[in-house]
């Protein structure tokens, strides 16, 4: 298991419905989901937050969720209206992505066959793609965190993948 650096958590945090103070006052001691988001523009960051909302909406034990984005919190409010009681991270600046090690995707990682047949599947669930913002190349991550452990980490081999949401619980228990 890797430990979070005191200092990251420790770091104050701006964003949408978080309590005043730093990362470890967001987290607490429970089990709690931290999603990477790509850009706003991104088709497959829309299709994982609806994913997401639908499997922690049918399962009484998900986890608290934490999104963290690029963009800055009245932007961030504006992408996450289609959830109100969403919380995220605003960080535009992606210290937070560089310190959990949310990397840059590859040429093929972005736009290689895999992520254009995934846009078909988004593009199914009514998903369209909007206007690009922030760095386009950062990929996605999720990672369950417990305190200051993270027990389990989600690194997508390209930027359309994200895990089942549905089996998060089941982690959490394990």
């Amino acid at each position: 298991m890797d430990l979070i650096p005191a200092a990251l958590l420790d770091r104050p945090v701006v964003g949408v419905g978080l309590s005043p103070g730093s990362l470890r006052d967001q987290l607490g001691d429970d089990t709690t989901l931290l999603v990477f988001l790509r850009h706003f523009g991104c088709i497959f960051c829309k299709e994982a937050v609806a994913d997401l909302r639908a499997a922690a909406e049918a399962a009484p034990s998900y986890p608290d969720i934490l999104f963290f984005t690029q963009g800055t919190p009245r932007e961030s409010r504006a992408f996450l209206r289609v959830w109100p009681g969403a919380r995220a991270v605003s960080d535009p600046e992606m210290a937070f992505y560089e310190a959990f090690g949310i990397r840059r995707a590859s040429f093929l990682e972005a736009l290689g066959p895999k992520v254009l047949r995934a846009r078909s599947r988004a593009a199914a669930k009514g998903h369209r793609n909007g206007t690009r913002n922030g760095d386009i190349w950062r990929m996605p991550g999720c990672l369950l965190v417990r305190g200051q452990q993270v027990f389990w980490r989600f690194e997508p081999v390209h930027a359309a993948e994200h895990p089942d949401f549905t089996t998060i619980p089941a982690l959490c228990r394990a």
